[in-house]
């Protein structure tokens, strides 16, 4: 027993304080997660324009050689070549005047897609080209007339054999008219197609348009003409 007094008892020491650091292994932890988030995402974004470019790349490069340049004359008697499209879209059929029945079918699907496509503010305007498959008989003053039944703005083209065969392998379109029939009333066998091409004179899309409504025709077109459009503005 203590016999002072005045001697207070003291109690034992507990262990020293440790000097507590702001940053501690939990929010290095955290720190490091929000750092391979922000990695991660960079990396996410870098692979995504890299897929969009290489997308780009292969549409371009996957476009059918279709088109180039021409030399023809149209319905009024003047020469017409690819450059005179240059500038501006356009949507363009191989056909003849003295078809019974698909042709004039297919320039009356033709003029009411571009009716439509003038009647949307959002979409540029159009110009409808007929090429004549049958030169000899479909001559500029031929076209001029049988095309004031269809789109005002429908350009006819025609030109020598040589000249309308020279186009329509550009386009891939088959024609062929009978070779043992010397009459006037024949008939020319030849594709159903439609081509729209864009400013630069490029292929971008087609339409076996035999087959399918004015309005098939319509959305068709307006869906292509969209999609280029914002590829271009990408």
């Amino acid at each position: 027993m203590n016999s002072n007094p005045s001697k207070k008892t003291q109690l034992p020491k507990g262990p020293p304080k440790k000097n507590i650091s702001p940053v501690t292994w939990q929010s290095l932890g955290v720190i490091a997660l929000l750092g391979g988030s922000v990695a991660m995402y960079v990396h996410l974004e870098r692979e995504k324009k890299k897929q969009e470019l290489e997308k780009k790349r292969s549409e371009t490069a996957g476009k059918a050689a279709i088109g180039g340049a021409f030399t023809l004359t149209d319905m009024h008697g003047k020469p017409f070549s690819n450059t005179d499209l240059a500038g501006g879209w356009s949507l363009i059929y191989f056909g003849f005047t003295f078809c019974p029945d698909i042709c004039p079918e297919e320039l009356d699907k033709m003029t009411e897609a571009v009716t439509e496509l003038d009647n949307d503010p959002d979409l540029p305007q159009v110009k409808p080209i007929m090429i004549s498959i049958d030169p000899d008989r479909d001559t500029p003053e031929k076209l001029a007339e049988y095309l004031q039944d269809f789109h005002p703005r429908l350009i006819g083209l025609t030109g020598t054999m040589d000249e309308v065969r020279a186009v329509a392998k550009l386009y891939r379109v088959y024609f062929s008219r009978p070779l043992d029939d010397d009459s006037e009333d024949y008939l020319v066998d030849h594709s159903i197609i439609m081509y729209l091409m864009n400013p630069e004179g490029e292929f971008v899309q087609h339409y076996g348009t035999q087959y399918m409504s004015a309005f098939e025709v319509v959305k068709g077109i307006k869906k292509d003409l969209k999609k280029e459009i914002a590829l271009r503005a990408a």
